[in-house]
């Protein structure tokens, strides 16, 4: 990474000839993207910055920086609790590829470690009732009929997004060219029991432990935006609640840090769509499906050559585990 090149961008952008980069270096996290922290010092004082770039081998779901960068932009106008979007770089000429840039948060990220210690997120209970209330801002900020204009790129919402949902995944199977018997099973299962979606909203398609940041006090932001658009706001109260994303808590449906029960009385005192639990338990299974798809494709990321990676690897070999989650789920015994 050409430092010089970032910095004159930094300087141009922000209007600070005092800018000076001290320090950058890779954040862990960020399975798809490519973090790095961008550390500065401005008049003696330091700022720090994450800068956030494709990694070398992506999966094909995954928004791009720019319109990912535009969606951060929206919702922190919003007032969601989100870094701070500093600017978008389309040049690849300065880094070698386009880039975001934002205000680092303070506070970990790490969906294991914040389910495992309790010594982060204050009271767990608050922590979940919180993150309740976040999404319902998130679900409440913008009418999908009349979207604020650098929202547009999203388009239309589709009449029915469970079968469009299901129609991605199948996409993203067939980009990889994998044959999984059970995932189809469970699309199948998806098409048959497609619940109708009344008032489509902006989802974020990936709200879930791991993907905000808390320290000890409480939640601090809501990262990765890279899957949002419209859809049924379902889809994100069943990703939160899902089991494969307890982290081994399973016991605490809300996110493996505390109760569902928080977590929708959050959601319904910051005036967040009417509850279906049916509607939610759905997008539970499908969870579980679409986790399954990603994994594959995270494995073929590694599997291409493009990117090797250990993590990578392993993610790919979760997924028998998700697909005996999906035989359960979609068992004939369950559809009565």
């Amino acid at each position: 990474m050409d430092q010089e090149r970032l910095r004159a961008w930094i300087v141009a952008h922000l209007g600070r000839a005092d800018l000076n980069i001290a320090e950058i270096r890779p954040l862990g996290g960020g399975s798809i993207q490519e973090n790095r922290l961008v550390r500065c010092q401005i008049a003696g004082e330091s700022r720090d910055f994450v800068l956030r770039m494709d990694a070398s081998a992506t999966i094909a779901s995954s928004r791009s920086r720019a319109e990912e960068f535009r969606i951060l932009e929206a919702v922190w106008k919003a007032g969601v609790r989100v870094p701070e979007p500093v600017g978008f770089c389309d040049d690849p000429a300065v880094i070698g590829a386009p880039f975001a840039l934002m205000g680092l948060v303070e506070g970990v990220g790490l969906g294991p470690r914040i389910a495992k210690d309790l010594s982060l997120g204050g009271d767990r209970e608050h922590l979940t009732t919180a993150l309740g209330r976040e999404l319902a801002k998130i679900h409440t900020a913008f009418d999908p009929a009349t979207p604020p204009a650098a929202l547009a790129f999203l388009g239309e919402p589709a009449p029915d997004p469970a079968r469009a949902e299901i129609a991605r995944l199948r996409a993203s199977l067939d980009g990889i060219g994998v044959l999984r018997p059970a995932i189809e099973w469970g699309l199948r299962w998806g098409e048959l029991r497609a619940p109708a979606c009344p008032t489509p909203t902006l989802v974020h398609r990936d709200f879930r432990t791991g993907n905000y940041m808390v320290d000890a006090n409480g939640l601090t932001a809501v990262l990765d935006w890279e899957f949002a658009g419209w859809g049924d706001p379902a889809q994100d109260l069943g990703w939160f609640c899902a089991a494969c994303w307890r982290f081994g808590r399973s016991e605490l449906e809300a996110g493996g840090i505390g109760s569902r029960a928080a977590f929708y009385r959050g959601y319904r005192e910051a005036g967040g769509r009417p509850i279906d639990p049916e509607s939610v338990a759905y997008w539970e299974v499908l969870a579980h499906l679409r986790w399954a798809v990603i994994a594959l494709e995270q494995g073929a990321r590694h599997v291409s050559g493009r990117e090797f990676s250990l993590e990578l690897a392993l993610t790919g070999r979760m997924v028998p585990d998700l697909e005996r989650a999906i035989l359960r789920a979609t068992s004939p015994a369950a559809w009565s």
